[in-house]
């Protein structure tokens, strides 16, 4: 599992500009089940991605189709992480997604 966070790099413009394509993108990765859940940070400087993907090569892949990342309005660091311990309904969804 990996948190995507993002932080913008452009100004607020720039990443309303881009913000069709990158919804876009994030659909594409529900539906492929890569990503969990995604949200803008408090304050707008970037966003979080929770993304359940096999390695950091494919977290890395994935990252490098999101529009703010090829146009380089946000950067990213990317945290991976093994859950330890979850809610039965996390546990519920991610027993769907592996079906």
């Amino acid at each position: 599992m990996f948190i995507f966070s993002l932080t913008y790099v452009k100004p607020l413009s720039e990443v309303e500009r881009l913000l069709p394509a990158h919804i876009q993108f994030l659909d594409e990765h529900y539906k492929k089940h890569h990503f969990m859940c995604s949200g803008r940070k408090i304050p707008r400087t970037g966003g979080i991605i929770l993304c359940n993907c096999a390695d950091t090569v494919e977290a890395k892949a994935i990252m490098e189709k999101d529009p703010f990342y090829k146009e380089g309005i946000a950067q990213y660091d990317i945290i991976e992480f093994i859950p330890s311990k979850t809610s039965e309904a996390f546990q519920i969804v991610m027993s769907e997604q592996t079906k």
